[in-house]
């Protein structure tokens, strides 16, 4: 994979930018333990974001791995999982508050501990939505790569420690040029007292264009229409 930008996030950071279509997005987590929270956004059109209700019922799955799409509320593609070293990312349990983060790890200030204060997933959000444009009625749901949270018989969510070893990987690819978002920030269900600190890596390299074999594409007649319906999108644009 020739890379054409790379950059890292460490533990309580926070980011955001375009991506155009035909992208991969590697993500690396560089120790145990990790969890990246990350909301998606048509670049050209910001009403419209990912959806995981529509997401999650059209692929009969309550969690993400490779062949899953990420489809927005106007039934489209924004991005498809391509490459995935573990196997499931959490849809269900979203991001940190400020009153959870305080609750669990110790109450900090920016003011007594400056660039080392533990953020929380809302606030680092709340800054990169205002920073696109976008505000706190914008606040959505998120993808937490790297997590696996599942459901046992009696409705009880479970956070599975040991499920992110350091190393592992997940790559999207672009299928509509999206606004990424991302926060560093622990998992809500993570039973640990301690804030953990592990930086993600991410890297954008070119794709290959979609193949009629694509196993996203394939993956469920749903996911065909969607990527129809992103298809169309483009070439009206175009027109």
């Amino acid at each position: 994979m020739s890379s054409i930008w790379k950059t890292s996030i460490r533990a309580g950071e926070k980011w955001s930018g375009t991506v155009s279509k035909g992208r991969l997005i590697r993500f690396t987590a560089m120790e145990a333990g990790a969890n990246l929270s990350i909301m998606l956004f048509n670049a050209k059109d910001l009403t419209e974001r990912y959806n995981m209700p529509d997401s999650l019922k059209a692929q009969y799955t309550a969690h993400l791995t490779k062949g899953h799409t990420l489809m927005s509320d106007n039934g489209r593609v924004l991005a498809s999982i391509v490459e995935d070293g573990l196997g499931w990312h959490d849809t269900i349990s979203g991001y940190t508050t400020r009153a959870l983060t305080d609750r669990k790890y110790g109450k900090t200030t920016y003011q007594e501990l400056r660039n080392e204060w533990l953020r929380s997933g809302q606030e680092n959000f709340a800054v990169e939505l205002t920073r696109n444009g976008l505000g706190l009625r914008d606040m959505s749901p998120v993808v937490n790569l790297f997590s696996k949270v599942y459901v046992d018989d009696d409705g009880q969510m479970h956070y599975e420690l040991g499920h992110c070893e350091a190393g592992a990987t997940v790559v999207l690819r672009t299928e509509m040029d999206v606004l990424l978002i991302v926060s560093n920030t622990p998992n809500p269900l993570d039973p640990r007292t301690e804030y953990p600190a592990v930086p993600i890596g991410i890297e954008v390299s070119a794709a290959e264009p979609v193949s009629e074999e694509d196993y996203c594409l394939n993956f469920r007649p749903e996911n065909r229409r969607a990527f129809e319906n992103t298809w169309s999108y483009y070439q009206l644009l175009e027109l």
